[in-house]
C-alpha cells in the first residue's frame, strides 16, 4: 500500500476536531449515496416503463415482417409460397392486407387502417390476448375486430346487427367524381370484438379477412401489402432475413421487431438519455460538496500535512492524499448507493409500494448494466472533483505556517 494511500484511509476514517467540517464532510458522503441511489432508481424506472410499454405493441407485431419496396402492395406466387415453406427456421407467416379507410355507423365517422389478416394471423402473434370483449373474427364472414378507440368513436358494439357498420375506400382511377357511388368501393361489416393494446393502436386499427379486405380494395388473388413471419426461438435472425431476402428479391423490405417500432425506440433511448443527463447534472452538483470538504480538510490538516512535508513527503504525495481520499469518498458512497437502490427497487417489484392505478404497480426492472452506468458515472465525477480539489495543495499550504 502506498503512502498517500494509507494516509488518505486514515483521514476518511477519523473525525475532525472541527465540528463543522465534520458536517460538510457527513453532507458531501450523504450527496453522493443519495445522487448514485437516485439514478439508478430512475434508470430502473425508465427500463420498466420501456418493457411495459413495448410489451403491448410486442404482442401484435411479428418476429420480422415484408413490405412492399416500392408501391403499396407485391404479388405472392405459387413459386414463391413453396420457397418460403423450405425455410427450416420460419415457424409460420401470415399474408396481410393493410389500408386506410373511411368507416361510418349510423351518423357517425371516423379513419382507420383495415388490417387484412389470414387464417395464420392466430399463430404469429398473441392476437387473442388482447381481446377484452367478444371473440376474433372468422375468415369465411364480413367479421371485423376494432380497438376500443374506434369502438367509443363510432358507439359500436358487439354483434349489434341493429347498427350496420359501412367501410368505404376511394377507387382507383382518373377524371371527375360524378356520384359517391362511383368514388367509393364500400362493404358492410358486423363487429365481433374490441381489442385494448395502447391509445395509438386502439384508434387505429380494424382487423377483417383478408378476402374481405382484397375485395374492397380490388386487389387479385395474389396480391398482397405484406407478410408476417413468426421464427423458431433462438433462430438466426440475420441469416433468415436473407433468406426471404433471396426469395422474395427487390420487392420487398424485411424489418424485424425494433425497427417496425423505430419511432417507439428512439423516443423511449431519447428520454432515457435525457433522464440521466438530467440525473447527473444533479450529482455534478453535488460533488461541490464533495470538493468543498476536502478543501476544508486540507485547512484543518494544514499543520499535518506541514509535518508531512517535513519529513520527506513531496507535494505531488501530499496531493495524492487527498485525491485518494476524494475518490474513496465517491466509490464508497456510490456503492452504498447502489445498495440502498438497489433494496428499494427491489421492494417495489415484490410488494408494489407505489402504483400507478390501483391495479397497476409502477414497473420497475433491474439491470446489469444500469449498476456498471451509475458506478461508473460516480467514478469518474469522483475523481474529477478529487482532482480539482488536491490541485489546491501548492509548496506554500504546506511549508507556510
Amino acid at each position: 500500500m502506498s503512502f498517500s494511500l494509507y494516509i488518505a484511509k486514515r483521514y476518511l476514517r477519523s473525525k475532525s476536531t472541527n465540528n463543522a467540517i465534520n458536517f460538510i464532510t457527513y453532507i458531501a458522503i450523504i450527496g453522493v449515496i443519495l445522487g448514485s441511489a437516485s439514478l439508478f432508481i430512475v434508470l430502473s424506472g425508465f427500463a420498466g416503463l420501456k418493457d411495459f410499454t413495448l410489451q403491448f405493441s410486442s404482442e401484435i407485431d411479428p418476429d420480422l415482417k415484408a413490405e412492399a419496396s416500392t408501391g403499396k402492395s407485391f404479388f405472392l406466387d405459387a413459386t414463391d409460397i413453396a420457397a418460403l415453406n423450405s425455410i427450416e427456421d420460419i415457424v409460420n407467416y401470415s399474408q396481410v392486407v393493410e389500408e386506410r379507410v373511411f368507416i361510418a355507423s349510423q351518423n357517425k365517422n371516423t379513419l382507420a387502417v383495415i388490417k387484412g389478416v389470414d387464417a395464420q394471423f392466430q399463430s404469429i402473434v398473441s392476437i387473442d390476448s388482447v381481446i377484452d370483449y367478444g371473440e376474433w373474427l372468422d375468415q369465411k364472414s364480413n367479421q371485423i375486430v376494432v380497438g376500443w378507440g374506434i369502438s367509443n368513436s363510432l358507439s359500436l358494439g358487439i354483434l349489434d346487427y341493429t347498427r350496420p357498420i359501412n367501410i368505404y375506400v376511394p377507387k382507383p382511377g382518373k377524371g371527375q367524381i360524378t356520384s359517391t357511388k362511383n368514388a367509393f368501393n364500400t362493404v358492410k361489416a358486423l363487429n365481433v370484438g374490441i381489442f385494448f393494446i395502447n391509445e395509438s393502436l386502439n384508434d387505429k386499427y380494424i382487423f377483417a379477412p383478408i378476402e374481405l379486405a382484397k375485395d374492397l380494395l380490388n386487389y387479385d388473388a395474389n396480391q398482397i401489402t405484406s407478410i408476417e413471419f413468426k421464427l423458431k426461438e433462438g433462430a438466426d435472425e440475420t441469416q433468415i432475413k436473407a433468406d426471404i431476402q433471396a426469395v422474395l428479391g427487390d420487392r420487398v423490405i424485411i424489418k424485424n421487431r425494433a425497427q417496425l417500432n423505430d419511432a417507439l425506440y428512439k423516443m423511449l433511448n431519447t428520454e432515457n438519455l435525457a433522464v440521466y443527463l438530467i440525473f447527473t447534472l444533479v450529482l455534478i452538483i453535488a460533488f461541490f460538496n464533495v470538493i468543498g470538504s476536502l478543501v476544508m480538510m486540507m485547512l484543518d490538516k494544514k499543520q499535518s500535512l506541514n509535518t508531512l512535508f517535513n519529513i520527506g513527503a513531496t507535494v505531488k504525495d501530499i496531493r495524492k492524499i487527498f485525491f485518494y481520499q476524494g475518490s474513496l469518498m465517491s466509490v464508497f458512497g456510490g456503492l452504498i448507493g447502489l445498495a440502498v437502490a438497489f433494496v428499494i427497487t427491489l421492494l417495489q417489484k415484490t410488494f408494489n409500494l407505489v402504483m400507478i392505478t390501483p391495479s397497476l404497480a409502477y414497473p420497475v426492472v433491474i439491470k446489469t448494466e444500469n449498476f456498471f452506468i451509475v458506478f461508473l458515472t460516480i467514478s469518474i465525477l469522483g475523481i474529477i472533483a478529487s482532482r480539482i480539489a488536491s490541485a489546491r495543495i501548492t509548496r506554500s499550504l504546506v511549508q507556510d505556517l
